[in-house]
């Protein structure tokens, strides 16, 4: 699926939706009963979810070194030093403590990748310019890649996940869901 901005990775809260006023999978969508998310994109983030109802494939796409491929729109024209700085990895805060990110792959895009448009809710350019980067990474922390471009003194204002192994999100449009055969390794 393509997840969209604005919508949590995840079924339903089991709270009373007018509380919270939080969008869920489950809005897009009548899955199949048991299904789940596998792997998780924040609030903000967008682009390829693979929904699954089988734990065992989900466990090995989180646990195995799976590439996972995005698209980073930055506040700020990052530097060459802070994309090597990132390429070999860097500290960040994870759940109370320090962890420093494995080395990846990262890439300065010299042209905007070809995207549906960045949801409104989005502070893409308002206060100096942006650039792109493209990242692989195999691991997958809480708001890993958010972290890690702040890091660097360049956050994400807008970020697609783009790939998870073999799979890719293609020319899909936000909300969009098609049904796919997972036969992942890694990469």
């Amino acid at each position: 699926m393509y997840k969209p901005v604005g919508m949590l990775s995840q079924m339903t809260s089991g709270e009373d939706r007018q509380l919270r006023k939080k969008r869920f999978l489950s809005e897009l969508l009548h899955f199949t009963e048991g299904i789940m998310p596998v792997g998780r994109l924040d609030e903000k983030s967008e682009g390829l979810l693979l929904m699954t109802t089988d734990g065992k494939l989900s466990d090995t796409i989180n646990s195995s070194g799976i590439e996972k491929e995005y698209l980073a729109q930055l506040d700020g024209l990052i530097t060459a030093d802070a994309i090597k700085e990132l390429a070999k990895g860097v500290t960040i805060g994870l759940f109370g403590k320090k962890y420093t990110t494995k080395s990846c792959v990262i890439l300065l895009l010299n042209e905007p990748p070809v995207l549906p448009q960045a949801d409104t809710t989005l502070r893409i350019g308002r206060h100096r310019p942006t650039s792109w980067v493209r990242v692989i990474i195999k691991e997958g922390k809480f708001r890993q890649i958010r972290k890690m471009t702040a890091a660097v003194g360049f956050p994400t204002v807008r970020l697609v996940r783009i790939r998870i192994g073999n799979i890719e999100l293609g020319q899909m449009k936000p909300k969009e869901v098609l049904p796919v055969k997972i036969n992942l390794s890694p990469s």
